[in-house]
């Protein structure tokens, strides 16, 4: 299997969905971002409320939006339609868990969608905190599944 996004002379193209039926399609992407200790310690003693806010909620809020202009961030990803997305933040031992998952029910898949809300939330953590510490480092983004389309993925 070759790169889909380029043509037969080699340049760079949008794949062509057209003939590839519309299935219910969903990924799940996770990113960590991870504090300095006493950092961490102080979030969660103020039940992860900032100056700026609610760190949670408004990731939850900036992860979203980014699901839904992935196609204008992302130059050769299609516009589709997003039917369902959910966040899952999950505070863990000096680090922040965020898991997005994205429905559609399409031609073409949703995983740049979940790893572009993912990391957008993350990035959205950082901008809240930053005042506290800028050692506060995003330590991954990975896919752990998808379904529907050609063939379905999961990461152990």
């Amino acid at each position: 299997m070759g790169v889909t996004h380029l043509n037969d002379k080699g340049e760079v193209q949008m794949v062509d969905t057209s003939g590839k039926k519309n299935s219910l399609r969903i990924a799940t992407a996770q990113a960590i971002i991870q504090f300095p200790e006493e950092v961490f310690q102080d979030l969660a003693k103020d039940n992860f409320l900032t100056k700026k806010g609610g760190i949670f909620t408004t990731a939850k809020i900036a992860g979203t939006m980014a699901v839904k202009k992935t196609w204008d961030l992302i130059p050769l990803c299609h516009n589709i339609p997003i039917s369902g997305c959910d966040f899952e933040i999950i505070p863990e031992e000096n680090s922040i868990k965020v898991m997005c998952t994205v429905k559609t029910n399409s031609n073409t898949g949703v995983e740049m969608e979940a790893l572009t809300g993912a990391n957008i939330a993350c990035l959205t953590v950082y901008d809240m905190c930053k005042a506290l510490s800028h050692d506060i480092i995003i330590l991954e983004t990975k896919l752990l599944q998808k379904s529907g389309g050609k063939r379905d993925f999961s990461r152990d």
